[in-house]
């Protein structure tokens, strides 16, 4: 019998998902055209693949047939790459724009060598995450937080980096003279997110934990956009990568954290369901560079880490 891998997709997609409508969803099709492909694909097999009462889940014929599935579709993936000469690309989705994660992946890439990576912009975590259940990319690289409803469920990551924040300030805030603050230094001031801060979970933690009642939130429209707005609003911080350069510096002031210093941590986060024959090599790469540049140092005594962030640390992932 001859599988079709646009029936096998859909499997693989709803045993993911365990919901036709958000399968549906991720490969772009309707919830009909999907159901349809699912039960042509029962038809060609003679089984049953999903329980559909009471909820959607995998027969135990369908468990014993995810793994096999997605070795077919991986398969087709590189009999389609080696037919048309394109070697083992790698696909990588970054989110977190703002903080300029390329900067950490261009490292590791200089410890790697000739890996053909192919960078794509993702939104957020959430969509990075879809994306990596839905096959359209193999890793994700940002900050990792758990997700609401277990949308991450399938998903593993490794934390790569732990990266000092600092809080930038224009010239006519109160502290920007200081040479140094406390994170509960900033309590009376305004946290600036370029976002709904409800959808940065690491500004909300920081504010939560040092107890900053005021923030504020506006579109993204870049790094410009962002200074610009310290500039003229003397009541409002942010916080930013030490290491990361801002674009034009004048008027700001970018300010060390101590007692604790913030950390932003940086995961490599990929699909559990298919191990990428890069996966290795691009974790040996992270690692050689963060071996080299410290970056996983951390003490909790000088720290400061969100909890979830800080269970990595505990697991080693």
């Amino acid at each position: 019998m001859d599988l079709d891998l646009t029936l096998v997709r859909a499997f693989a997609a709803t045993a993911e998902t365990l919901h036709f409508g958000r399968a549906a969803a991720r490969l772009g099709t309707s919830q009909q055209a999907l159901s349809k492909r699912i039960a042509r694909l029962e038809s060609l097999l003679s089984v049953r693949l999903f329980e559909r009462d009471g909820g959607t889940r995998l027969t135990e014929a369908g468990e014993r047939f995810e793994s096999a599935a997605r070795e077919a579709l991986a398969a087709g993936e590189r009999a389609v790459a080696a037919a048309v000469g394109v070697g083992q690309s790698v696909r990588i989705d970054v989110w977190g724009h703002l903080y300029a994660p390329m900067r950490t992946i261009a490292q590791a890439a200089d410890a790697l060598g000739s890996v053909p990576w192919e960078p794509g912009p993702a939104r957020d975590w959430a969509s990075a995450a879809d994306a990596l259940l839905a096959g359209d990319t193999d890793f994700g690289f940002g900050r990792v937080h758990p997700l609401p409803g277990g949308r991450d469920a399938g998903l593993a990551q490794q934390l790569v980096r732990l990266e000092p924040v600092d809080a930038v300030v224009g010239a006519s805030h109160e502290l920007a003279g200081a040479d140094e603050l406390r994170p509960a230094d900033l309590h009376d001031s305004t946290l600036w997110c370029p976002a709904d801060p409800t959808r940065l979970d690491f500004m909300q933690c920081f504010a939560n934990r040092f107890g900053i009642a005021r923030r504020q939130g506006g579109p993204n429209l870049g790094v410009d956009h962002l200074v610009q707005h310290l500039r003229t609003d003397a009541a409002c911080f942010t916080l930013f990568p030490a290491d990361a350069p801002l674009p034009d510096a004048a008027g700001l002031r970018s300010i060390p954290l101590v007692a604790p210093t913030p950390l932003y941590a940086w995961s490599l986060a990929w699909r559990t369901a298919h191990r990428h024959p890069m996966l290795d090599t691009l974790l040996r790469g992270f690692t050689e560079a963060g071996r080299a540049r410290r970056w996983l140092d951390y003490a909790p005594e000088r720290d400061w880490l969100p909890d979830a962030d800080r269970a990595k640390l505990a697991v080693g992932t």
